[in-house]
């Protein structure tokens, strides 16, 4: 198993980057406000899903509940969900949400490499852009599948190469040094462990049959700060030292003369499903 990435470090990411769901809702503010799908991304996850009445769901790396926040009049009854995340401070926030919704909903700390659930327990597990955060991959799926039904289907989100290219170009224009963190992950332009390219080869370890649902969308950016303030959420910066006042003073002036030039900034969004059964 190769080095973990800052993206892959339990510690930073329990500790810094997802201790609370702040820097993660200054990226999401982004996709929410500027997005131009007519179906907001947690509505278009969940029309996949096709719950049913008794569904036993596990969704691993739940973040604040977003996705159940967002469906939460529209889950089937008796519907059993067990939400988990890594950070305990996201657990918090989704049990804060969710604890009165009148659903079964129960919530819980857990690494999906060790998920503390019995065999075949669940007839869903969704992992909603998170695999590329964990380590050891192919524990976490045996584990998925471990505790799967036998007919039970896995859901598991992420990006593709393409994804947010134009942002990243952003962030290379505000750290520029060759040997700088960010620089070197914008460079690689996102390529991520698990991604739309390489998930499907990975998951076939696992799985028998897999499809992959695209998402359409793309950002239509008509304001400078929220693309900064995704920018210096990102864990692609992880400690960095925020850029000088005169670099971002530059950056800022740039972007919105694009804004008034072209009425927005157009961001590529490549984003997807993997709908996975069988074994």
């Amino acid at each position: 198993m190769s080095q973990p990435t800052i993206i892959q470090d339990a510690d930073y990411l329990q500790n810094n980057q997802y201790k609370s769901s702040a820097n993660l809702d200054a990226r999401a503010a982004l996709h929410r406000r500027f997005r131009t799908a007519v179906t907001p991304w947690p509505v278009w996850v969940f029309d996949q899903l096709g719950l049913q009445e008794g569904t036993a769901v596990l969704e691993c790396g739940c973040g604040p509940g977003w996705l159940w926040r967002e469906n939460v009049a529209r889950i089937p009854v008796n519907c059993a969900i067990t939400l988990t995340d890594l950070s305990p401070g996201m657990v918090a926030e989704a049990e804060t949400a969710l604890s009165h919704a009148g659903h079964d909903f129960r919530f819980q700390t857990a690494n999906i490499q060790e998920l503390p659930f019995p065999d075949e327990r669940f007839d869903v597990v969704i992992a909603n852009h998170m695999l590329y955060h964990v380590p050891d991959l192919a524990a976490a799926l045996g584990e998925v599948r471990r505790v799967l039904k036998g007919d039970g289907r896995f859901f598991a989100a992420t990006n593709g190469q393409n994804h947010l290219r134009e942002l990243w170009r952003i962030g290379r224009e505000l750290w520029p040094a060759e040997d700088s963190p960010p620089h070197r992950l914008v460079t690689a332009e996102w390529t991520l462990s698990f991604r739309l390219e390489n998930g499907a080869e990975q998951l076939t370890a696992v799985f028998l049959q897999i499809s992959l649902l695209r998402y359409d969308d793309h950002l239509a950016v008509t304001e400078v700060e929220p693309i900064l303030d995704y920018l210096f959420s990102s864990s692609f910066t992880g400690d960095e030292t925020r850029p000088a006042p005169e670099t971002i003073a530059r950056v800022r002036q740039k972007l919105a003369q694009q804004i008034a030039r072209d009425g927005a900034i157009h961001i590529t969004k490549d984003t997807g499903l993997f709908n996975c059964f069988g074994s």
